[in-house]
């Protein structure tokens, strides 16, 4: 298949690596302006994986009129803006797959609801989700993900289509629980961070459950199924989020409490905004998110935060 990969960040650079490996005429799209791109377009490499020749770099986003699935990985904050770009180049029937993890802050819609208030209604959309990082899955790590849309004929395509014996697809059935369980867990891996930045690590098992059970009252407020937080975009997304070194939320929760410099995209810092004001609208109880936001914010001590969180209250386990 033709496929543009609009992004050119780790996430949206191994995508297209990964969709090439598995037989696919790609085309990596990223700004002229991009020092990530202008570093693909010289060496080929950023460093945690090398692209073949046989994945073409473009800067001109018309290159997406000829593709069957158009996948963009950008920042959550960001993508209302790539949209806006492409209605330039009318596209219909393609198949868009969102690769990225957020919530929109402005309007706190889900990335899959911004695409289709703002794409053709002829044109599919679906969202690709779940654990894993570039650097296990570049040396053969394998690993499970998800694939979920409104669309089942497009979700089972994209399954069929995507797996391999490197990642293993399995079938999303709620969309909305999905969306906000991948984007919160961003939000707990930022948490897991200042544990870790603290000494506290061995509480990771405490914020693991705490916040599975925050993220699944979310989602059924909002109406999906609070199961979805048990799945793979939420809990089955912490090892890759809240123990792994190559986790940049993680990384960037422990730089915060440390008062060291992180310059690296870290969605949960956003995320954490937008879920408060799902917090207010839906007036659902997010202690953790809480936490995360006044950190982040309002610059709270985050071992007070912490304190407050887990060894001053009292309560039911499953409350």
């Amino acid at each position: 298949m033709k496929i543009t990969v609009i992004g050119c960040g780790r996430w949206g650079s191994f995508i297209a690596w990964y969709l090439n490996k598995i037989g696919n005429n790609v085309i990596l799209y990223g700004r002229e302006s991009s020092k990530k791109f202008q570093q693909f377009k010289n060496t080929r490499t950023n460093g945690m994986i090398e692209l073949p020749e046989s994945i073409e770099l473009s800067s001109d986003l018309s290159v997406t009129k000829d593709s069957e699935i158009i996948v963009i990985s950008v920042g959550a904050q960001v993508f209302r803006n790539v949209l806006e770009e492409l209605k330039e180049y009318d596209l219909k029937d393609k198949i868009f797959v969102l690769c990225m993890k957020g919530i929109e802050i402005e309007s706190t819609e889900r990335l899959s609801e911004i695409a289709e208030a703002n794409v053709d209604y002829s044109n599919r959309i679906a969202v690709w989700l779940g654990p894993g990082h570039v650097q296990e899955f570049y040396k053969g790590v394998p690993n499970c993900m998800v694939i979920d849309s409104k669309n089942e004929a497009c979700k089972k395509f994209l399954v069929e289509k995507f797996s391999s014996p490197l990642i293993r697809f399995y079938y999303g059935n709620d969309l909305l629980g999905n969306e906000i369980g991948a984007a919160a867990k961003n939000v707990i891996g930022i948490a897991a961070g200042a544990l870790d930045g603290l000494g506290l690590t061995s509480l990771k098992g405490a914020l693991m459950s705490r916040g599975t059970r925050e993220v699944s009252r979310l989602i059924e407020k909002m109406g999906g199924n609070p199961f979805s937080a048990y799945g793979l975009c939420h809990l089955g997304d912490y090892e890759a989020t809240v123990f792994s070194q190559f986790s940049n939320n993680r990384k960037f929760g422990e730089s915060l409490v440390k008062g060291e410099k992180f310059e690296k995209l870290a969605e949960g810092y956003y995320t954490s905004k937008a879920m408060m004001k799902l917090k207010e609208e839906y007036k659902v109880d997010l202690p953790i998110t809480e936490a995360v936001y006044n950190v982040c914010f309002n610059k709270r001590d985050a071992k007070e935060e912490i304190e407050n969180l887990f060894l001053r209250s009292i309560k039911n386990e499953f409350a």
